[in-house]
């Protein structure tokens, strides 16, 4: 089976090799997730996070000036790189080597929606995997009203198309 010029770019689990990133590239991600209550009782005990801002709505009502519970600004960055996953990067993904410039200018709240953008900023071979390359990204995330929520850079190590 011969194949197209998209499936010759992308693993057979979708994600795009090394080759298939265009720099400037902006890419609107298909997936959008709700965000609840349940979400951040679960991550903040998971990560022994006891911070009543994120779990004690009661706290967050009388002394907060939000007035209601903040998500878990980890699990928004975790949300935030896992919506591009099945977009970009599911299968070519050697390893995460870091995240830069992390910010989180408007809060998220339970009950929001998310939807994600991710942007190529730079690429470049690997000097020492010769099947790998690096790639930089800056994912945006915003709420149902358009509000960037998060955004950061990440440099990934991203796998070459096999020969």
């Amino acid at each position: 089976m011969a194949q197209t010029s998209d499936t010759a770019k992308r693993h057979k689990r979708g994600g795009l090799y090394f080759e298939g990133f265009v720099m400037g590239e902006l890419v609107e991600h298909r997936y959008t997730r709700p965000v609840t209550q349940i979400d951040n009782m679960l991550f903040s005990n998971m990560t022994l996070n006891p911070q009543p801002l994120h779990i004690d709505r009661h706290f967050c009502e009388r002394e907060t000036e939000w007035g209601q519970p903040l998500m878990n600004s980890l699990f928004t960055l975790g949300l935030m790189i896992g919506i591009q996953v099945s977009d970009m990067t599911v299968g070519t993904t050697i390893a995460n080597l870091g995240m830069t410039d992390v910010k989180f200018p408007h809060p998220l709240f339970e009950g929001d929606t998310v939807h994600c953008t991710t942007e190529v900023v730079a690429k470049r071979e690997s000097k020492s995997r010769p099947n790998a390359g690096m790639v930089e990204f800056h994912h945006r995330a915003y709420n149902q009203d358009d509000k960037l929520v998060a955004e950061c850079r990440r440099q990934a190590l991203i796998l070459r198309r096999p020969a």
